[in-house]
């Protein structure tokens, strides 16, 4: 029986249920329902063991239950909240759903749960299963409720990363949003040992090991959701620096589409896709979506009829119906050995996670040239940079350019919060700008960041600058020539919109500022 049909069968049980006890029943229950203030004294795992979640419905508190028999755990949930609750039927899927939505969003923060720790809290805490989950808050030692509560936050917050930055007087804790840091409230002090030796045994560090750097992985869980961290760890002068990388693995994938390519750059890659083989790098700074990028590229690709592979360091999402090598250089599993077992696998498309040396390259090449396709990161300026990294990898000018098929370039940028972005224009005195430009473009409409409840300084979220060098006869003869230095001029001649240019359109469209530009990319062409 398949889920639905499952469904479709309790929901009949609970209106028969209905119909004998008199309590009314909802195929579903809006989210206005959820009031995370009635669960302020009741644990998680108590309302996932039972399936109970008391809710407001049209002003009146309620239960909402899959069983008309749990008698005694309403009165327990009455007596609790000191107020009648009035059952509704509903299914067993529906109410765990809900429980993870209300505890998600139930108020609770590190800065409210700090204001109570005055003493210093001795020992180190003690390991746990593989998975801690957030949103538990009872029974817990007050150093794992804070450690819980700031991973929450963050994970609310939509932060990629956590930085725990120790100085001789305080503790300071960041989060990265939308690559900015931003400075949240400080543990005390006297807590800094005991919630750095509880990172450390979440991540399975040595937690005695405190002159060397270490690196770590965690999981946790937030309700259903599964997130995977990387820890790292420096010694400083004040103590241990540690960062938190956040891999939401059970995040929807952005679409191709949602990126914030142009449609004309979108056509040009999906066209590119379609190729049988070949290389496709994607180029730009660390942190500037590269991954997330060639993800939505495998997205587009028929897994059901093509085998496709990967080898990444680390795996960052979990793709449906793709094989994914993690790589282990410790026990000799590198991009160059993984990528040679790859191609004894049968594969029709090739993800490697990064191109770092002339052994991997060489490989990635000849894997292009017999037949498959192959994407691929590199760390450069620009999309033309691609073919500069390889040759000065040592790879051969006349294979490259046999293989390459396209090199996409990029940059992220803050997008303004449509909320409350006011409306100027481009000034003379505009930073970072060359004059040429700004002659060109003096008095145009464009858009500033002001900040409101909806946003952080005006901005919400990030979107893609992007430029795509599609290598035709004229480009792979000037790599085969070795004449590379004359790559960017001609595939602008040949109709590709820089990272500058690109950028320009959607500050002038009110996608983000110019200073976000500026910052971004180099804009002296236009």
């Amino acid at each position: 029986m398949s889920s639905h049909d499952a469904d479709v069968a309790e929901m009949s049980s609970l209106r028969k249920a209905g119909d004998a006890y008199g309590i009314e029943v909802l195929d579903s229950i809006p989210r206005s329902a959820l009031d995370p203030s009635l669960v302020a004294d009741l644990s998680v795992e108590w309302a996932r063991m039972n399936c109970l979640l008391p809710v407001m419905l049209e002003g009146e508190a309620c239960v909402l239950t899959a069983d008309p028999d749990q008698v005694s755990q309403q009165e327990y949930l009455a007596m609790l909240l000191g107020r009648e609750l009035r059952p509704v039927l509903t299914l067993r899927q529906e109410i765990l759903a809900c429980i993870e939505r209300c505890y998600y969003n139930k108020d609770a923060s590190p800065e409210a749960f700090m204001r109570d720790l005055d003493e210093p809290e001795p020992g180190v805490p003690s390991a746990e299963s593989s998975s801690a989950d957030l949103l538990k808050d009872t029974a817990e030692t007050p150093v794992t409720q804070l450690v819980n509560l700031i991973m929450l936050e963050a994970v609310k917050q939509r932060a990629s990363d956590i930085h725990f930055e120790p100085f001789e007087l305080h503790l300071r804790v960041r989060y990265r949003i939308d690559g900015v840091l931003y400075e949240q409230a400080s543990p005390p002090k006297h807590l800094e040992q005991s919630l750095i030796s509880r990172l450390k045994v979440m991540a399975r560090m040595d937690i005695a090991e405190k002159r060397l750097p270490q690196d770590g992985m965690m999981r946790v869980r937030v309700g259903e959701r599964e997130i995977d961290i990387r820890m790292s760890t420096i010694p400083i002068a004040e103590g241990e620096r540690v960062v938190l990388r956040l891999l939401d693995s059970g995040s929807d994938l952005i679409p191709l589409g949602a990126l914030g390519m142009s449609d004309a750059v979108l056509s040009a890659f999906e066209t590119i896709l379609s190729s049988p083989s070949g290389l496709i790098t994607v180029c730009g700074p660390t942190g500037s979506g590269k991954t997330t990028t060639l993800y939505a590229a495998l997205g587009r690709l028929d897994s059901a009829r093509r085998n496709i592979l990967t080898i990444e360091d680390p795996i960052e999402y979990t793709l449906p119906d793709i094989g994914q090598i993690h790589v282990k250089p410790k026990i000799g599993l590198t991009f160059a050995t993984g990528l040679r077992h790859i191609l004894r696998q049968d594969p029709d498309v090739i993800l490697i996670g990064e191109t770092r040396d002339h052994e991997t390259a060489g490989i990635a090449l000849r894997a292009a040239l017999t037949g498959h396709l192959v994407f691929t990161t590199l760390h450069t300026n620009d999309a033309t940079g691609a073919v500069l990294r390889l040759l000065d990898m040592g790879v051969s000018p006349h294979l490259l350019g046999s293989c390459l098929r396209a090199s996409l370039g990029q940059r992220l940028v803050r997008c303004l919060c449509q909320a409350c972005k006011r409306e100027t224009w481009l000034r003379a005195d505009t930073l970072g700008l060359p004059e040429s430009l700004l002659n060109r473009h003096l008095g145009t409409e464009i858009w500033e960041a002001v900040g409101c409840a909806e946003c952080l300084e005006g901005f919400k979220g990030r979107t893609g600058l992007f430029e795509l060098l599609l290598v035709d006869e004229e480009i792979q003869r000037l790599i085969r020539s070795e004449e590379s230095g004359q790559l960017r001029r001609a595939a602008t001649q040949q109709g590709m919109v820089t990272l500058a240019e690109d950028g320009l359109s959607k500050a002038m469209a009110g996608m983000t500022t110019l200073t976000e530009v500026t910052a971004a990319v180099s804009v002296d062409t236009a």
